[in-house]
């Protein structure tokens, strides 16, 4: 039986969804939009996120032992990072991801708590059996199972974007220059934690590794190695991949 924490938990990513939604469809119709709506979804992914980080690490320890662990925790890096953009200006890309996990997290409350509800149960598999889900949960079971690889992926990609639109942002002072900073540290976490990031991180490597080998240029080669190897040396000086399953509220 589902529980009011696990109540809170869905409302916050519904809250998110929803939000995103009405947000992005301002953009689209070319309507002004109230900066509220994007405030409403991160309010929506720090309540999913503080109840999952609650129940991952428990109560908050002040010592030095719970902070590395929290650290590495891929739930807490995600509320960290949804509590700096709550705080930011408005940069509509970077909601992209949370709209992907709660879109899957909404689909999965709705199929295993809202649906057995509303919808009669099937009939059982075997003649002692217990009862089968409705067809219509067992169609969205195999839909988010069928494309939740496909949705971390773009996941994925859309953080390296996310990362691309900051940097530039800062550089022409759209946005804060601790941003690209602060985001820098989140991928270097996400590419120990994440396969999904290391493949998206390598496929675009070696593009752009063609693409600038296509220019027969030797300055602009030279400046893209260094600038690798000072990536790779910075990524893989002290971070140890952490250890775990993949983040619950994700």
């Amino acid at each position: 039986m589902a529980t009011t924490q696990h109540y809170l938990w869905a409302s916050g990513h519904f809250i998110l969804l929803l939000s995103a939604l009405r947000y992005f469809f301002a953009y689209a119709t070319f309507k002004t939009v109230s900066p509220i709506w994007y405030k409403a979804c991160y309010t929506g992914a720090l309540l999913s996120y503080a109840i999952v980080c609650q129940k991952s690490m428990g109560v908050p320890q002040p010592n030095v032992a719970y902070v590395k662990k929290a650290l590495l925790d891929e739930n807490v890096q995600y509320f960290l990072l949804a509590f700096f953009w709550w705080t930011s200006k408005p940069i509509a890309i970077t909601l992209i991801p949370f709209m992907i996990f709660s879109l899957f997290h909404a689909l999965t409350f709705t199929r295993t708590t809202l649906m057995p509800q509303f919808l009669p149960p099937g009939p059982p598999a075997t003649a002692d059996g217990p009862p089968t889900p409705h067809r219509f949960a067992k169609q969205l079971q195999l839909w988010v199972k069928a494309n939740y690889d496909t949705a971390m992926k773009a996941v994925a990609y859309a953080e390296l974007i996310i990362f691309v639109r900051i940097l530039l942002g800062a550089l022409v002072f759209r946005n804060s220059i601790l941003s690209p900073i602060i985001y820098a540290h989140f991928l270097r976490q996400r590419w120990y934690q994440s396969s999904f990031t290391r493949d998206a991180v390598a496929y675009t490597v070696a593009r752009v590794d063609a693409t600038i080998a296509g220019q027969g240029n030797p300055t602009l080669t030279n400046a893209w190695t260094q600038g690798k190897g000072l990536v790779a040396r910075w990524g893989g000086s002290t971070l140890a991949p952490a250890q775990g399953a993949r983040a619950a509220a994700r």
